[in-house]
């Protein structure tokens, strides 16, 4: 059973009920649900009012491994997660033509050192990243413009975000939230 939140508040946040999708399509992607369990779930999860309404839409999945590598590809078009995303150990970033957000400010970052490769042909990134991130960006390659950033004076506690790879032809933007 993926677990949810400590706080068992009587009502569902939008969040949660964000994260029990989401975990719901992951099993299904995996195989480990039918298409037809998928939407009866998944109807349960949307219409959840209470925590053990979505902790039942969840009932019998594998466990979530957050420490896993994530690849996320696109040939060409745009790739975005922001919000309340689970941020792996490690995140692959593949895209030959497009653009990239990465928001990191309000995601759920789970490990005290997060690596994101970038791997990027032409079109520009742009990383959000939360105020108390420590950003590394030594191991990342460019061949056409300068990674924009601005380091901060670190915060002690916040995760430690490594960022490697190349880009050739883009630029990579970084900034760390306002708030």
């Amino acid at each position: 059973m993926t677990p949810l939140p400590e706080d068992l508040s009587p009502r569902v946040s939008e969040d949660d009920r964000d994260m029990a999708v989401q975990r719901l399509q992951e099993a299904y992607a995996e195989g480990h649900i039918s298409h037809e369990e998928m939407d009866e779930r998944l109807n349960q999860a949307l219409t959840a009012k209470a925590h053990g309404e979505l902790v039942s839409a969840l009932a019998a999945l594998p466990e979530e491994n957050a420490g896993t590598t994530s690849t996320i590809a696109a040939h060409s078009g745009r790739i975005q997660r922001r919000g309340a995303w689970r941020v792996p150990r490690i995140l692959k970033v593949e895209s030959a033509f497009g653009k990239v957000h990465l928001d990191l400010s309000r995601a759920v970052i789970e490990h005290p050192v997060v690596d994101i490769e970038l791997h990027l042909g032409s079109g520009s990134a742009k990383i959000t990243m939360p105020r108390d991130a420590i950003v590394d960006i030594e191991d990342l390659h460019t061949a056409w413009k300068d990674t924009r950033y601005k380091p901060r004076r670190p915060r002690p506690g916040g995760p430690r975000i490594r960022i490697s790879g190349t880009m050739e032809f883009g630029r990579l933007k970084i900034r760390h939230a306002r708030r």
